[in-house]
């Protein structure tokens, strides 16, 4: 009796293994056990914020390119800012993921009422960040380098780009010097699907660009107080960002 209960209960172990070994290849979660028990589980995900991390896993967030980490910066800096009355439009967050190559579509627009991604695209760098990805940020003037950090949408204008949003940055020596420095959000045909044959998308002279044919649609809804996040790794924002360290 003893031997065919052994049977039986190894039996039912190689199935469980096998199916949680089988899950489909694209998850990221660890291999093995851990991914049918991980997925869509903000219960061991690594934010601290239960309702960052179940927004985060509700979008699928994870599976669009977008880290734990740059959602979790990005959801604490626009509740600091939110809190302080920095943001007249709460509605939406807008992240863009510099820590990504140039061809993933690292734009992320979140609509925060709804629980909706509105909108995932590419965007555009500095063309003195870096080739396909962005590996220098600058906050000076005629640097055509990104700048890092928290913004907040102003008004609308026409220029030579055609329809574009100008940005005030919030976080001194790292982005103050943005609306001075016309870093705008505007459309550009050097960035899109066509260029994905490329070995990177085309540059800014610091803007985050967005393909042309999306940029009024992004515009149009995160104009006039919006937050944006402009995110890397890149230790020196991460440490001195008096935003997310207060």
């Amino acid at each position: 009796m003893r031997n065919i209960k052994a049977v039986v209960s190894a039996s039912c172990l190689f199935v469980l293994l096998t199916s949680y070994s089988n899950a489909p290849a694209g998850n990221k979660a660890t291999p093995g056990l851990s991914v049918k028990l991980y997925t869509n589980s903000f219960s061991k995900s690594t934010i601290t914020d239960k309702t960052a991390a179940t927004l985060y896993s509700k979008l699928n967030l994870v599976e669009k390119g977008l880290s734990e980490q740059a959602f979790e910066y990005a959801y604490k800096g626009y509740k600091k800012l939110l809190e302080k009355g920095k943001i007249s439009n709460t509605g939406y967050l807008t992240i863009c993921d510099l820590s990504q190559s140039s061809k993933q579509k690292r734009l992320y627009l979140v609509d925060i009422k709804n629980n909706e991604l509105l909108m995932n695209t590419w965007v555009a760098h500095g063309r003195n960040s870096g080739l396909d990805k962005a590996t220098k940020f600058s906050n000076t003037p005629e640097s055509l380098q990104s700048s890092l950090g928290f913004y907040v949408t102003k008004e609308t204008y026409t220029g030579a780009h055609g329809l574009s949003l100008r940005l005030e940055g919030l976080e001194p020596g790292f982005n103050n010097n943005a609306y001075s420095r016309a870093i705008v959000i505007h459309g550009a045909h050097y960035i899109g699907a066509h260029r994905l044959q490329s070995n990177f998308m085309g540059r800014s002279y610091g803007c985050p660009a967005v393909p042309q044919k999306e940029s009024a649609t992004l515009i149009n809804t995160i104009k006039n107080g919006t937050c944006l996040f402009i995110y890397s790794t890149e230790k020196n924002y991460l440490k001195g960002s008096t935003i997310l360290n207060d």
